[in-house]
């Protein structure tokens, strides 16, 4: 098993991240509600673009694998905290596909495969993941 990131610890609640495989760099701040500078993004916003993310890329593979383009697609995130014990409770997921001529039968191929990619999958089942499609 190979390391996939390298973090460090830079102080004052941000950390540095690279992609050993790319060379790719993330930091994050801790959220100015939480002691942090806000400046990047926060654990919990990674955790956020995480889930949707990998619905956008599993759909990706889906459309695709069936002949049908979702390029320009966007997607809303909103992440919505909970105290006692601090924690993210709700992702709500707002797909935006763009302006093209899907057929009933497409929109099912891509909307059947929200919730079966890696990480909606490993999440806890005490986070709501509120999925809308617009088409």
């Amino acid at each position: 098993m190979s390391i996939t990131i390298k973090t460090t610890y830079l102080g004052n609640l941000r950390t540095e991240n690279i992609h050993l495989q790319s060379g790719a760099k993330i930091i994050t701040d801790a959220p100015s509600d939480n002691r942090g500078k806000g400046e990047a993004f926060s654990p919990t916003d990674l955790f956020a673009t995480s889930l949707g993310n990998c619905i956008m890329t599993i759909m990706g593979i889906t459309a695709m694998d069936n002949g049908i383009d979702i390029e320009g697609t966007q997607l809303n995130i909103t992440k919505i905290m909970a105290s006692d014990p601090r924690r993210v409770s709700e992702v709500v997921l707002e797909f935006i596909f763009p302006g093209k001529e899907y057929t009933e039968q497409q929109k099912h191929i891509i909307e059947s495969v929200a919730g079966i990619s890696p990480v909606p999958l490993s999440v806890s089942l005490n986070l709501k993941q509120s999925i809308k499609f617009n088409w």
